[in-house]
This record gives structure tokens, sequence and C-alpha cells, in this order.
């Protein structure tokens, strides 16, 4: 339970009275003397409430108030003062201030409001925690040239019913930009149902993709209705369509060449209205000439083709990737949001991001649970740089020592027991 109190008064006897109530009750304090010495405090360190008292030497309860507001207007600011009257009452409130208490406080009224100040906060939170989860689709962050021809191809694209082909590294974001597609067509109303097709068996795909009816292999113990059924009105995400088995293929061919499919044990052609949003991290060209994939299904997928670059292709939108994952990351984390100085971000800028964006999150998490108020160019160094280069060396070492000496394979040799820094 939350329950890190600020109390902020220039008498020392009331700080006093006040912490040996709000301690007996379980719960965490600090002081200041002045609004000052508060607003110090308070952009330092996260409170769940703050106990304020109106006239104080260098800066008054009621500038404190808006400094506060500004700085995390989330968190409450009950008013306290012996000097007050009803129109300080009604102008604290309308600048943000949670309560007002006349000095001396009632016990009861003092804790009760405390209390009810702290579901407050608790409920602020897990607001934001819920509608960031129930939001349609993320924001696609990024003001590079790249990425700025991205949005404008949506714009142009997402309206029509043209098949896209979005291609790029893994954790570049490709779902995204389908689920953009998504909401910028007529269908948006409709569901946008997403296959994995690299995580399912080949031998499952077309039960996957088209259905199945009972009896039509051993385990079909039920009729089941495929992902192009489920679709039907809206789109149909076919992710890693570079994995799929070319019989797997050929049914997909169809069902875009005719809007039909059939399940698995029928003979019955079924109608299905959905519109085709595939990704790929491979060369899809490549695979072709390899046979490993159709090129007929290649040209009727990519009508329009998207390539979503690399982070390490898009520096430059790395400090506003940076900035949303911290405000997405602390929200859920209950805390204030932490800041960044320039030397961390050009650090981040100048890393080698082989996992891309979601590499990107992962590091901000990890650096908000591991630094300070501020991420410093230390803690990236030390957190994130020599991390990567350790387990780099690592590999290193175990490929000279498995490969070079074949022996120490039969031994056991692996990256684990390498060293301890992976």
């Amino acid at each position: 339970m939350p329950n890190n109190i600020l109390i902020i008064d220039d008498e020392k006897a009331i700080r006093k009275t006040l912490g040996e109530i709000l301690s007996y009750e379980g719960y965490t304090m600090d002081e200041a003397s002045d609004g000052e010495e508060a607003l110090k405090r308070f952009k330092e360190k996260t409170y769940d409430v703050v106990l304020c008292d109106i006239k104080m030497p260098k800066m008054d309860g009621m500038e404190f108030l808006e400094k506060a507001r500004e700085a995390n207007p989330d968190v409450p600011v009950i008013m306290i003062s012996g000097h007050g009257t009803i129109e300080t009452a009604v102008e604290a409130v309308k600048k943000g201030a949670y309560d007002y208490i006349s000095k001396p406080p009632d016990l009861n009224r003092l804790l009760i409001t405390i209390r009810n100040a702290m579901d407050k906060t608790s409920l602020v939170t897990e607001t934001k925690v819920l509608k960031r989860k129930v939001s349609k689709v993320q924001d696609m962050i990024g003001e590079s040239a790249p990425i700025k021809k991205i949005k404008e191809t949506i714009e142009k694209v997402g309206p029509t019913e043209a098949r896209v082909l979005v291609t790029g590294e893994n954790g570049v974001g490709k779902e995204l930009v389908a689920r953009w597609l998504h909401e910028k067509s007529a269908r948006s109303t409709g569901p946008i149902v997403e296959v994995n097709c690299a995580a399912i068996p080949s031998e499952l795909i077309e039960s996957e993709l088209f259905g199945h009816e009972k009896g039509s292999f051993t385990s079909a113990i039920k009729q089941r209705i495929g992902k192009f059924e489920q679709a039907s009105g809206g789109t149909l995400f076919l992710d890693e369509i570079g994995d799929m088995s070319l019989s797997a293929q050929a049914k997909v061919l169809r069902a875009l060449q005719e809007g039909k499919i059939t399940r698995v044990g029928a003979d019955k052609d079924i109608s299905v209205d959905v519109r085709v949003v595939a990704a790929t991290n491979k060369d899809l060209l490549k695979e072709v000439e390899e046979k490993n994939f159709r090129l007929d299904l290649y040209h009727r997928l990519g009508v329009i083709l998207i390539h979503v670059p690399s982070l390490n292709d898009r520096r430059d939108d790395i400090p506003l990737l940076a900035d949303k994952f911290l405000e997405d990351i602390c929200a859920d984390y209950g805390i204030a949001k932490k800041a960044i100085d320039k030397d961390a971000i050009e650090c981040l800028k100048a890393y080698n991001w082989t996992g891309n964006i979601r590499e990107l999150r992962n590091v901000v998490e990890r650096l908000i649970i591991l630094s300070g108020k501020t991420i410093t160019k230390e803690d990236v160094q030390g957190n994130v740089i020599n991390i990567a280069d350790g387990r780099a060396s690592c590999y290193n070492f175990f490929i000279r020592k498995c490969f070079g000496q074949t022996l120490q394979i039969l031994t056991g040799c692996l990256p684990c027991k390498v060293g301890n820094n992976v």
C-alpha cells in the first residue's frame, strides 16, 4: 500500500506532531520547512500525499501548489492553515488542492482525508494503465524521414482495400503498421485477427487459418472456425508469412483470388470478406528463388510494399521513443516519470540495436528499475553497454573454446558455463 507523505510547515512543533500521528498510523514521512525545500524534495521523490501550510517563508503554500501541479498533477495536495478564510480555501481548491483543512486540524477528519486522497492516487494510476491497455492502437512514434514516409503511406493506403506486405527486421514494429492500416480503413469497426505463421506447426497451419470439421483428423473433436472466418468483415494480419508451408500458401492464394475458403475435412466453400496484411522479416524474393515461397502469392500479397527500417537506421527517433517508454513504464509502476540526461541519450543513440524497438523498451525498463531519479550516461554504460560487451566477450570465448577444441563440447561446454556475464 502506498504511504509516502510530505509534510510542509514552517513550525517545527506542528511537523513533529503530525509526523508522530501519521507514523503511528503506519505512514512514512518527509518534512520541509518552506516551499523551496519542499519543491526540491517533491521533484526528487515520489509522494502519495502532500500536507502543505499556506503561510511560509521563501515560497508560500499557494506558489508551491502551482509548481507541484506543474511537476506532477496526479499527487493530491492537502492545504492546512490557521490563518485561512473561506476565500483562501476556495482559491486553493481552484488551483488544484485536493482539500483544505483549518488549524488545529481535527484528527479524524485529517486521517480520513489522507486515506481518501491516497485512494484517489491509486485510482488515477489504475485508470491510466487501463486506458493504455484498452486503447485501440499505440501511437507510431518518430519524426525521421522513413517514419514520416510510412505514416504518409498508411494515410493513403489505409482507406483502400489494397493488400499490403510489410517487411523489416524482428522488433521494428511491423504489427503496429498493420494495426494502423486497419484503424485507417473502413473496416476499423470490424475485427483485426493476427496469425503468427512461424509459431504454428506446419501440420496445423491450415486448420488454424481455414478451420476444420469435427472428425476431420484424430484430435478434431469439434468443429473449429478458422482465422479467415473470424476476420471476415475486418483485417487478417499474417505475421511471418515467409515461414508458411507451401501447401498452406496454395490455399491462401486461392482464398485471396476467389474470396472463398474450405475447412479441413469439408467439401463446402465458405465466402469470406477479409483484407489481408502480411509481414515478414525474410527476403521473399530470395525465398522464391530457393523454392520456399510462391511467386504468385508474393505478387498477390505485395500490392503495396511498406518497409519498416531498423532502429539503427532511424537513430534520431530514439529520444522520442525513450521518452514515450519512460512515461508508459513509470505510469505502469505507479511512480513519477524519471528524467534522462542528454549524455545518456547520446549513449543510447550510439548503441547497436540488434533487437530494435523491442530491445529499446526493455533497456528503458531496466534503466528505470536500476537508476535513480535521473538516468545518466553512467547508468547506460553500466547497465546496458557493459552487459552487452560482456555477453559478446563470453560468446566469442565460447566459440573459440567449443569449436577450437571439439572435445570440450562433449564435456558440456555451454555458454552459461563459460563466465558469469551471461
